[in-house]
């Protein structure tokens, strides 16, 4: 391969790194899935990804960006398996067992509604396996659907960082020695698994709606996945109220992504943003799922009332219509059917815009006395906003430094110092 001048590409380890960081964030989980599915077996499918990753620093960096380098990913991945195969002397077994899964006859039925045409919402479904613990199967697809390092994790959890690598490493441990096949289970069982699937779908939604991590403040991208498949589960499981739920909080939230940053990339309050620019479609689509879950019957869940309380936000003009007192009544519920210092954190900015700030910050001290957040860097943030409305610049400073120390987003980080410096 040659440039225009006939001489060789120069090679520029730094595009070709930027490249790999770049497809593997968008494509991680369909590499991984498509492999998975090829090879049976989970953690082959993980190193066998690394390793085309690797190859793809040196190659690319050589012969430029391919056309299609998830394509190209994969395609080295299933390489490396069979490499591996032949020295291991299975090859001709592996074959005949690839053999064997493709399509028999035409005379069987065209279409299955049972099956799941979706490696990714698929390699979902067999990390929620029942032989893991809800926090093993949570960990382990975030880490390989949602791409996201166990630090990430971590923060999200709000655990040590070895915790969450353990919980993967026994994860996978577990799935192989249970054997449990690159399959959607049966019908009959998605009760005993959409519990975890729709907890994984919320949290890959809130990753990209707020990184936790690194230099953006979204990843829209993930977030849209999650909406995706979240739809996808919907479909399937039409009689369950949370899984139509979980599509409209996620609908509602995504609305406003295309005001949540300005040109530059920094993030925009709630307060700032410009409503006009609101995704009016996703709305819609929130509003109407929303009705879905209600229409069943059966009372809001955890996501129908975080979905109703998106909603509010949603439908009002501007932060001084906002029906607030609905809105904490909505956590109030919600702190009692999934108590979570989170939540009570979230009724505290809600309490503030109908009691005012002295009230919500009594509640946000308690919540900083307990302990369970320690670390949080939302904490002092929300903790820094109340004192300075209340006129206590030092102690909002002193509330803003600490939230910088602890986020880990650039962005967020160089928000809080803004307001560091607004305040003097």
């Amino acid at each position: 391969m040659t440039d225009a001048a006939g001489r060789p590409p120069r090679k520029d380890g730094r595009s070709a790194r930027r490249a790999v960081e770049a497809v593997w964030r968008i494509e991680s989980a369909r590499i991984v899935a498509t492999l998975l599915r090829y090879t049976g077996d989970f953690a082959l499918a993980e190193d066998l990804a690394q390793e085309a990753l690797a190859e793809a620093l040196t190659s690319w960096s050589d012969s430029g960006v391919p056309g299609n380098p998830g394509a190209w990913l994969v395609a080295v991945g299933k390489r490396r398996a069979i490499d591996g195969w032949r020295r291991a002397g299975r090859q001709e077994a592996r074959y005949a067992e690839l053999a064997h899964e493709l399509p028999g006859s035409a005379d069987g039925p065209a279409w299955d509604p049972d099956e799941i045409d979706d490696d990714v919402l698929r390699l979902i479904f067999i990390a929620c396996h029942p032989v893991l613990s809800r926090e093993a199967s949570i960990a382990l697809t975030l880490r390989v659907v949602g791409g996201l390092g166990t630090d990430q994790i971590a923060r999200a959890f709000l655990v040590p960082t070895a915790t969450v690598q353990q919980r993967i490493v026994r994860a996978k441990k577990t799935l192989a020695a249970a054997r449990v096949p690159f399959e959607v289970p049966p019908r009959e069982e998605f009760p005993a698994r959409l519990s975890a699937v729709l907890s994984v779908l919320y949290l890959i939604f809130n990753e990209g709606y707020a990184a936790t991590s690194g230099p953006d403040w979204m990843r829209t991208d993930l977030s849209r996945e999650a909406l995706r498949l979240a739809r996808v589960l919907a479909g399937l499981v039409p009689r369950e109220p949370e899984a139509h739920a979980l599509v409209a909080l996620m609908a509602l939230l995504a609305a406003r992504f295309p005001s949540r940053v300005d040109a530059a990339g920094d993030p925009v309050l709630l307060a700032d943003q410009d409503r006009s620019r609101w995704d009016r479609g996703l709305i819609r689509l929130g509003r109407a799922a929303l009705a879905r879950a209600d229409a069943l019957g059966r009372g809001r869940g955890a996501y129908g009332l975080q979905a109703a309380i998106a909603e509010c936000h949603d439908v009002a003009a501007s932060v001084a219509d906002t029906d607030w007192a609905q809105i904490v009544l909505l956590y109030e519920a919600l702190g009692r059917i999934a108590p979570s210092p989170v939540v009570e954190l979230n009724r505290a900015v809600a309490v503030s815009m109908v009691e005012g700030p002295a009230t919500a910050l009594r509640i946000v001290d308690g919540l900083a006395a307990g302990g369970r957040l320690a670390g949080y860097a939302p904490l002092p943030g929300v903790r820094g906003e109340l004192l300075a409305r209340l006129g206590r610049a030092g102690e909002a400073r002193e509330a803003f430094a600490e939230a910088a120390r602890l986020t880990g987003n650039d962005r967020e980080r160089a928000a809080l110092e803004r307001k560091l410096r607004a305040l003097g």
